[in-house]
Order: C-alpha cells, then sequence, then structure tokens
C-alpha cells in the first residue's frame, strides 16, 4: 500500500512538472512572437540602427580605411553598444534630414545639426558633443570685413534652409540693409569653393567645416564669429516612446566620461588644425602637373598590394613631392624614398626608377600593415596610421612607442594616445626605458598627419570633377571598429 502510495505522488508530480514545462515554454513562445514593446527593443530586435547623415569630412565620407568622420565614429560605436548593425542613409541638407526623421524614416540623424529653438520644437536632440561657431568667410584677396556694414556691397550665399539663414535673420534685425542668396544646390563645402574662385564674396560656414576645408583652399580666411559657441547633437523624433533616446543619452555620458569623445574629436581634426596651409597650391599644382605621369603606377600598386592607391600617392608626395630623383642627406632615394636595405629586401634593384620604387614601397607599406594586426591585434584606422608611422620610424621604435604609452596609462593600440608618446623617444629618460632607444619621435607624427592631410586633399581633387587619368583602384583597407 505504501508502494503504491509513492507511485501514485511521483505520477502526480511528474505530470504537473510536464504541465508546468509546456505553461513555460508556451509563455516563452507567446513573449518571442510578441511585438517588441518600444523603439529601442524594436532595434535591437532588428539588429539594425539606421542613421541619417550628410555626405561631407565632418560627418560622413569614404577614407583610405573605409567610412569616416565625427557622425559616422560615434554613430557605429552607437551601433556596437547596442550590439547592432549600423546602416547609413545620406541626405542633401539639414532641412531635409529633419523632414525625413520626422516621417520616421531613420531612428535617429547624426548630420552635424545646431541645436536651434526652431529646430527644437520639432524635434528632440541629446546631449551635445561638440560645440562649434558660424563664421563669416572670405577670400584673402579681398580687404577682411570688420562688421557686416562693411559688406553690402559684396555678396553673401548660404546654403538654404540652413541654421545659417536663421541667424542671418537674426542680424538683419539690427542691420536691415542686410541680404543674401540662399543656395538650393550647394552645401557648405560646395559654397566655401565658390568664394575661393571668387565666384562669391562671402559665405558662411561652422568653424570644423572651415578647419577641414581650410586646407583646399589656403587663399580663404575667417573674418570674424558671428555667433557664439553653438552645440552639436544628434536629433530624434518627438513622441510618447523616448527609450531609444534615453540609451543615447547614457552612451553619450559614458563617451564623455570615458575619454573617448574627446579621442575621436582629436581623431578627426588635430591633422588639420596643424596642416600647413600654405603647402596646398603647391600640392594641387603637383596633381595637375606631376601627378599623371604616375598616376597609372600608384593605381597598379595599389591592386597587387590591395592598398587604396591614393595613400599611396599620398605617401609619395610626403617622401619625394613625386620626384623620382630625390635624393636625402642620409641617402634614401627615389619616389618613394627607399633605403639600400628597404630595396634589397622588396627586390628593388634601381630605387630611382619610379615604377620599381612605387611597386617597391607599395609592398613593404603592406608589409607593415598587415603586421601591425598580426603583431598588435590592430586594425581599422589606427592600423593605417601604425602602418605609415612604422614606414617612416621603423617597427621597432614604433614598439617602444606603444610601451610606453601603456606605461603611462594610454592606450597603445589608439593612434591619439601614441602619437603623444612618440615623441618621448628623443628623452634620455623615457628613450633609456626602450629597446631600441633614441628616435626623433616627433618626426612620424608629422609624417602620419601630412599624408592624411594630403590624402584628403587628393580625394577632394578627384572627387570635384576634375580628370582622372586612370580607372581608380578598389579600396582595400577594410574598417572594423571605427
Amino acid at each position: 500500500m505504501f508502494t503504491v502510495a509513492i507511485s501514485i505522488w511521483t505520477m502526480q508530480k511528474q505530470a504537473f512538472s510536464a504541465s508546468l514545462g509546456t505553461a513555460v515554454l508556451a509563455a516563452v513562445l507567446i513573449h518571442a512572437s510578441m511585438p517588441p514593446r518600444t523603439l529601442l527593443e524594436q532595434v535591437q530586435q532588428s539588429g539594425e540602427l539606421h542613421v541619417m547623415t550628410r555626405n561631407s569630412a565632418t560627418t560622413f565620407y569614404e577614407g583610405p580605411q573605409g567610412p569616416s568622420g565625427l557622425e559616422y565614429d560615434l554613430s557605429k560605436q552607437f551601433a556596437d553598444y547596442l550590439g547592432v548593425k549600423l546602416e547609413i542613409t545620406v541626405r542633401d541638407n539639414p532641412a531635409d534630414i529633419l523632414k525625413q526623421l520626422e516621417k520616421g524614416r531613420a531612428h535617429l540623424a547624426a548630420a552635424g545639426l545646431t541645436i536651434t529653438d526652431e529646430r527644437a520644437e520639432k524635434v528632440r536632440f541629446s546631449t551635445p558633443y561638440q560645440h562649434i561657431t558660424q563664421q563669416l568667410v572670405y577670400h584673402r584677396d579681398n580687404d577682411k570685413p570688420r562688421n557686416f556694414a562693411e559688406i553690402r556691397k559684396g555678396s553673401i550665399e548660404v546654403m538654404a534652409n540652413s541654421d545659417h539663414v536663421e541667424q542671418l535673420e537674426n542680424l538683419k534685425v539690427r542691420q536691415p540693409e542686410l541680404s543674401w542668396r540662399e543656395n538650393d544646390d550647394a552645401d557648405t563645402n560646395e559654397l566655401l569653393d565658390l568664394v575661393a574662385k571668387r565666384l562669391v564674396d562671402y559665405t558662411i560656414a561652422d568653424s570644423n567645416e572651415v578647419t577641414l576645408n581650410r586646407r583646399f583652399h589656403p587663399e580663404l580666411r575667417v573674418a570674424m564669429d558671428i555667433t557664439k559657441k553653438q552645440p552639436l547633437a544628434w536629433a530624434f523624433a518627438k513622441g510618447k516612446d523616448d527609450s531609444l533616446y534615453q540609451e543615447a543619452q547614457k552612451f553619450m555620458a559614458h563617451m564623455e566620461k570615458s575619454g573617448e569623445l574627446k579621442r575621436l574629436i582629436k581623431q578627426n581634426y588635430t591633422h588639420a588644425s596643424n596642416y600647413n596651409y600654405i603647402g596646398t597650391n603647391t600640392y594641387l599644382a603637383q596633381i595637375r602637373r606631376r601627378l599623371p605621369r604616375y598616376q597609372l603606377m600608384f593605381e597598379k600598386a595599389g591592386m597587387e598590394s590591395k592598398l587604396d592607391w591614393r595613400l599611396l600617392a599620398s605617401v609619395a608626395y610626403q617622401e619625394s613631392h613625386w620626384n623620382p630623383h630625390a635624393v636625402s642627406p642620409t641617402g634614401v632615394r627615389g619616389i618613394m624614398m627607399l633605403t639600400r636595405r628597404t630595396a634589397k629586401q622588396m627586390k628593388v634593384s634601381n630605387r630611382v626608377d619610379a615604377k620599381e620604387s612605387i611597386f617597391g614601397g607599395a609592398n613593404y607599406l603592406k608589409i607593415m600593415h598587415e603586421k601591425v594586426t598580426k603583431e598588435y591585434g590592430v586594425k581599422g584606422k589606427d592600423q593605417v596610421w601604425f602602418a605609415l608611422a612604422a614606414y617612416n620610424v621603423g617597427f621597432g621604435h614604433l614598439t617602444d612607442a606603444r610601451m610606453l604609452t601603456k606605461l603611462r596609462g594610454g592606450n597603445p593600440d589608439l593612434w591619439t594616445d601614441v602619437k603623444e608618446n612618440l615623441p618621448l623617444l628623443r628623452k634620455r629618460k623615457w628613450y633609456r626605458k626602450t629597446r631600441f632607444g633614441y628616435a626623433r619621435g616627433e618626426e612620424p607624427v608629422k609624417y602620419v598627419e601630412a599624408i592624411r592631410s594630403y590624402y584628403d586633399i587628393l580625394n577632394w581633387y578627384l572627387d570635384n570633377g576634375k580628370p582622372r587619368y586612370a580607372e581608380r583602384s578598389i579600396l582595400a583597407f577594410q574598417s572594423s571598429a571605427l
């Protein structure tokens, strides 16, 4: 009897467990089939974050290692933070971007948008990530205006439906005679180009755009700031569901606290801020006169080495100004300025033969590029900058600088941190701690930043309707965690 009772109890327990398991499974299936409740959950369930932006040097463009620009870098990190894939949509101007955002065509807009009262009525802005001023820009051959009263005879042209128009309307209250033309077809970059060509007397541009564009147009000058510092921020559609917005706020707070936001801004702007504008006209003249002789060689070398030919051309310009017979006091020679040792390693028999030098230099840079990932595990943008630094100063000294970076609390995998420590290789206090010793560590820093600007200028020249002498090679620098 006792045994029978136990058996009955056991069967009841098993039945209860089975029914409980079925109920739990049913609940899981029901929950899985239910649509996500919040926008944040929808993004995470779909696995995609849709961001709308503009195509410009300050926001989003194609660099030597793939997609670049501060807005892209921030958006990519936010997508990684959410554990989803980033999807980018490009629109022409801020007004169109905000209109599309209100229609739900994107989850957020990351397009260098200044926070204004008029915009804040339509969209919800995140915590600012950068501050800029609006600047009046003119050509150096004109007299510098001290105020708007002095430019009444000149023509002002600005991008239509922009915050620059809004600012001019505010100024017109105090300067009734002020007039301007709104251009529906040109963005700020194109308007700066018109001023540089003296087709327009003045335009208004954000200070960050002026910084990057003056490398292309050294004849541009800033007359004055016409605003105080203005915040740039991401925009979100207004509505009851603010889950994605709140998560973005947490992300921005994390980026600020960790110092990553500051690093990204330095990564995108420092090389342009330090660029010597005086050399731009010479460089552009050499692009027109000298580059056509060698462009096909750069393109073929780029295809064989799987490197961007424009990057190779920028390296060669930094090395020799595209002079195949260049010789340095230390004995390096040719268009890529190869040492005897490197030339022998790359099987270059004649260093002053342009083709041999270009292909030899490309192969050597490819070795540096691959070694950076193999030895350091670094990919993306930093992989490119490290490879260039190693090309200039040697892999051993670069490794020493990474060691010093780590010793001083920096991140040895980030170029922005390592470039702060490379100059220490000149100081006995620091180089005595290293394996390879003394090096002129500030030179690779200047070297990398100059090449970055040369690449940007060449890219700008080719993308602004100038003749191409051969087909472009396929970009092979792949971006990972940009």
